[in-house]
């Protein structure tokens, strides 16, 4: 399977990053490459982590890395996992 990061992740990305640079730049790239890490996994276990509360669909899963929930969809037949942003918990996607 591959990977395809929609561009409302790599958004979401650049300003949780730039929250946790305010405090330190050394905290927000770990946070980048441990979540980027998880992220890439998903092709080894791509239905490890819940259904989405976000979606009402089985192939829809939610991340859940350091309080923020990652959203993502599994298509079998295009053999890719769409990572669909990232949120908040408990926030609305």
């Amino acid at each position: 399977m591959e990977i395809v990061r929609d561009d409302r992740y790599y958004l979401d990305m650049l300003q949780i990053m730039d929250f946790i640079a305010r405090d330190s730049l050394e905290r927000a790239k770990q946070f980048q490459e441990e979540l980027d890490d998880k992220v890439d996994d998903l092709v080894f276990f791509p239905y490890k982590f819940r259904q989405s509360r976000y979606f009402e669909r089985d192939n829809f899963r939610d991340l859940i890395f350091k309080g923020y929930v990652v959203p993502y969809e599994i298509d079998k037949k295009k053999q890719t996992i769409s990572v669909l942003g990232i949120t908040k918990y408990r926030e609305k996607f």
